[in-house]
């Protein structure tokens, strides 16, 4: 299904959404690295570039990846071949304060990734639910490092493999219009 916009845009922006049913099929790092450069290139404040990942792709980081995930998304995100976890720097190398962009700087290298997925007919899905904590501990994360998002990455699977829950689900959301998204007085 594509999404009918007012106004022509990218089709990887246009056509971008949250799949959940995974295929088992192996994503190669040439794509899979292509999604992290991708979001080396986002915007960033002072170009601190604060966004890290830990690319879940081989099974021990896999599987710690998936061990940290809220039983919710545990059901279906278990399918996804990668998981990555999207970490930011909280302060600036500029002068050691706290850098008040870092989760904006570390969205935008979110979204740059998943349109880049989406180009490349994958599947990028952004998680909240999940344990950061246990991340930050066994990646031996320093306390300046935050754990902020989880990332399910595949291609698209069987919307069977989903509980009936998500097969009702698995369909591009609805979106305001975006007119209503203009603040004015």
């Amino acid at each position: 299904m594509q999404r009918i916009t007012h106004y022509p845009l990218l089709k990887e922006i246009q056509n971008r959404w949250s799949a959940r049913a995974f295929s088992s099929r192996f994503v190669e790092n040439e794509d899979l690295y292509a999604l992290i450069e991708a979001a080396s290139l986002a915007p960033s404040a002072m170009n601190e570039q604060p966004w890290r990942f830990i690319v879940g792709n081989n099974p021990d980081d896999l599987s710690l990846l998936k061990q940290s995930l809220f039983p919710s998304n545990h059901d279906w995100a278990q399918h996804a071949p990668v998981l990555i976890a999207l970490c930011t720097k909280k302060t600036t190398t500029f002068n050691g304060k706290d850098n008040f962009y870092s989760r904006f700087d570390a969205g935008s290298a979110w979204a740059y990734l998943s349109l880049e997925a989406n180009r490349r007919d994958l599947i990028a899905h952004a998680i909240g639910g999940f344990d950061k904590q246990l991340i930050h501990d066994h990646y031996e994360l320093t306390d300046d490092f935050e754990v902020v998002l989880m990332i399910a990455v595949g291609y698209a699977g069987d919307i069977k493999s989903l509980s009936e829950k998500y097969q009702e689900r698995e369909k591009p959301g609805s979106r305001r219009p975006f007119m209503e998204m203009i603040l004015t007085k």
